[in-house]
């Protein structure tokens, strides 16, 4: 591929050229060269992007990175791999070791879908992540998006990859407004599908790429245009930025809401390394109504395992 000419780091936003006489915004066709290109120069030196991280360590990436940013996710996914370096590693203890280990990642239920995603991979596919997405798919714990991303990045296969930040980049770039949906739409998957490149090692890339972009340029906030290497046809702007005038954006509220009495009660319980008596959970949180609400969710969920006698620990089975 012939590298384009990218647009300066350094120069203001306002300063980008604009669009040719006729030119009209983004098609795959323009994007995939400067999108990869850009990647090259500009991507974060990952652990799970490194050959020896192998599809395991991809998939425990994956499930990490929901709705948790890089920054928390490295350490606790640097002791998960030396700790359980293969499936069935993960797979021989049980469930409430994946629970402890995950810490304050957030979202335990990811854990224990983890650990029971290792089972499978090792009782169904000999400890190996399977390459098939179908096989990846119907494994427990894991949707569409999580099995596109492990044959995607894993494997090099072609499969259109639809995380928050490649929405971002699509709705913009494309389709010219600020925000995706709250949810994904058969829109947005038909949108994705058609971009994606023809060759599997190319389409496997721009997954990869453009998911990139969306984290570190074309953002949810402060968008930084002038770093794009697509800025000049980029729908959105050529638009002139108009505001988003959708349902209002999902905000992420947290003190005081039953999240937060559940993570207070695990802490307690990954802390402990025998089983925990109901006065040491009360002490977490004030309100008892809220309280008791939260371990009952925890409990339903598999994350906390009810003993005779008032006693709690983590599941064991």
């Amino acid at each position: 591929m012939t590298a384009p000419t990218k647009p300066p780091h350094s120069s203001p936003a306002d300063a980008i050229p604009g669009p040719l006489l006729g030119e009209r915004p983004l098609s795959g066709e323009h994007l995939h060269s400067p999108v990869i290109d850009w990647f090259d120069d500009n991507a974060r030196d990952l652990p799970w992007r490194r050959p020896e991280a192998g599809a395991w360590g991809v998939m425990v990436s994956e499930f990490m990175l929901q709705q948790t940013p890089v920054n928390r996710v490295l350490p606790v996914y640097e002791q998960w791999l030396d700790r359980w370096p293969r499936p069935a590693d993960l797979a021989a203890e049980a469930p409430g070791e994946a629970v402890r280990a995950w810490g304050r990642l957030g979202y335990p239920r990811r854990a224990l879908r983890l650990h029971g995603a290792a089972v499978a991979i090792t009782e169904r596919h000999g400890g190996d992540v399977p390459a098939e997405h179908a096989q990846l798919l119907a494994l427990p714990g894991i949707g569409e998006y999580t099995a596109a991303a492990v044959a995607s990045f894993a494997y090099g296969q072609r499969h259109a990859v639809l995380d928050t930040n490649v929405r971002r980049v699509f709705a913009r770039a494309v389709t010219g407004v600020q925000y995706p949906p709250n949810a994904t739409t058969a829109a947005e998957r038909k949108l994705a599908r058609a971009l994606l490149p023809d060759d599997e090692p190319t389409a496997a890339r721009w997954a990869a790429a453009s998911m990139e972009l969306g984290a570190l340029v074309c953002t949810a906030k402060n968008e930084t245009c002038h770093r794009c290497p697509i800025a000049a046809r980029c729908a959105w702007r050529l638009a002139g930025k108009p505001a988003h005038d959708g349902p209002p954006r999902r905000g992420q509220t947290y003190a005081g809401t039953d999240r937060q009495v559940r993570g207070k009660l695990l802490a307690v319980l990954r802390e402990a390394h025998a089983p925990v008596p109901q006065a040491a959970l009360d002490r977490v949180w004030h309100e008892p109504v809220q309280r008791a609400r939260a371990l009952d969710g925890l409990v339903a969920d598999g994350l906390v395992e009810p003993l005779p006698g008032g006693l709690y620990r983590l599941p064991s089975a």
